[in-house]
C-alpha cells in the first residue's frame, strides 16, 4: 500500500489521512490541553477522497501514529466516452482504464483531464 506513518500532531487541514482505512481530506483539525492525568488530545474530522465525500472523525493523542495515504495528481486523456463512463489514457504511463463521469463535467474524446489516484481507486478533480 502507498502510504506513510506520521504522528497526529503534525497533520493540518487540507491534508489526507487515513480514516477507518479509507484515504480522507481533512476538514477540521482541533486540540484540547493536556489535563491533570493525560495527555492532549486532537480531534480530526475529514471528508472521503474516493466515496463522495462521506464525513468520517477520530480522536487520539497527538503523540500517536496515524497513516496517511500517498496519493498522486495525475494528467489523462479522455479517449472515448459512452453512457456514463469514460475511458480514459494516463498521460505518463500510456496505461488506459476505465472511469465514471462525474454528473457536472462535460467530456469528450481529446480532452485532457486532472484525476487523483491511491492504489486503484481513481477520482477526477
Amino acid at each position: 500500500m502507498a502510504r506513510e506513518q506520521t504522528e497526529v500532531r503534525e497533520l493540518q487541514e487540507g491534508n489526507y489521512v487515513m480514516i477507518n482505512d479509507t484515504p480522507s481530506v481533512i476538514t477540521a483539525y482541533s486540540t484540547s490541553k493536556p489535563g491533570k492525568h493525560g495527555s492532549a488530545k486532537a480531534r480530526v474530522e475529514g471528508q472521503g477522497v474516493f466515496d463522495g465525500g462521506q464525513k468520517r472523525n477520530f480522536t487520539n493523542p497527538v503523540d500517536a501514529k496515524v497513516w496517511v495515504p500517498i496519493i498522486t495528481r495525475k494528467q489523462g486523456q479522455v479517449v472515448s466516452t459512452s453512457s456514463g463512463e469514460m475511458q480514459v489514457m494516463d498521460l505518463e504511463t500510456y496505461e488506459t482504464f476505465t472511469m465514471r463521469v462525474p454528473d457536472e463535467l462535460d467530456v469528450s474524446a481529446d480532452d485532457e483531464i486532472e484525476f487523483l489516484e491511491y492504489e486503484d481507486q481513481r477520482k477526477v478533480v
